[in-house]
């Protein structure tokens, strides 16, 4: 599989989901040891049939990629354990707990909003990395910066497969960055948005260098939903940096 980290489109189909799955395993989607999600749900996750996926299951088992017994398909990769993962929601505002039924996030190769261009230090009318998050009455809409694609191999990864179709999660974005020796901080802002009962927080994240990462803006209807920031402080003396969490109301 090593030779086709890459999709081409002369590859089989059932061949680029293998190639999409080994990449979602080795980002740490599905840590090893634990069960795949079942072949109808793969089917809806990458938009093709079971039969495609069934193929390329079979691809990732000849490779020894993936283990299947009595309780499923489970990845089968020999890597270090994932870190614990980092406090911060990604997106600004995305349910913690983990996507529900309604969540749906894809990305895309576009140019982003001209603010978002501004803020990321980007070219005019040049392309990136662009997050859509939607759930419930939340959207979230993300554009990532040429460092952190440079930096971040598995932000990078996503660029193949942009279509604005398929699913991807990136709930880990923060923990990926983080692995990459990046330390991240971020600001966030609430504006009221006139003449609506809606709601705009954005976020800045930067690296220890002062270099953009990301941009998210997230829009929500502040009558139906609270946005809830926990803060962590370390003890006296502690060198610890305060930590964050953002997500709903769990009420």
């Amino acid at each position: 599989m090593a030779r086709t980290t890459t999709p081409h489109e002369d590859q089989p189909l059932y061949w680029r989901i293998a190639t999409q799955l080994l990449d979602e395993l080795r980002d740490g989607t599905v840590p090893p040891g634990e069960r795949l999600p079942g072949e109808r749900k793969l089917a809806e996750h990458f938009g093709v049939s079971r039969e495609t996926v069934r193929q390329a299951l079979q691809v990732l088992r000849r490779d020894g990629l993936v283990a299947t017994d009595r309780r499923g398909s489970h990845a089968a990769l020999a890597t270090t354990p994932v870190e614990a993962p980092s406090t911060l929601a990604f997106p600004v505002g995305a349910d913690t707990a983990g996507p529900g039924a309604a969540d749906r996030a894809t990305v895309t190769w576009e140019t982003p909003p001209p603010e978002h261009a501004e803020a990321l230090g980007l070219a005019p009318h040049r392309p990136t990395l662009v997050h859509r998050y939607e759930s419930g009455r939340r959207t979230a809409l993300t554009s990532f910066s040429t460092v952190a694609l440079a930096e971040v191999e598995e932000l990078a990864r996503y660029r193949g497969r942009a279509d604005g179709n398929a699913s991807a999660q990136l709930r880990r974005a923060y923990d990926w960055m983080r692995k990459a020796g990046l330390t991240l901080h971020h600001r966030d802002s609430i504006t009221p948005l006139a003449d609506t009962p809606s709601v705009r927080v954005t976020r800045h994240v930067h690296d220890q260098y002062a270099r953009p990462l990301e941009i998210t803006d997230l829009v929500l209807d502040a009558r139906q939903e609270a946005l809830v920031y926990e803060f962590t402080l370390p003890a006296d003396g502690s060198t610890a940096a305060p930590r964050n969490r953002t997500g709903p109301d769990p009420r």
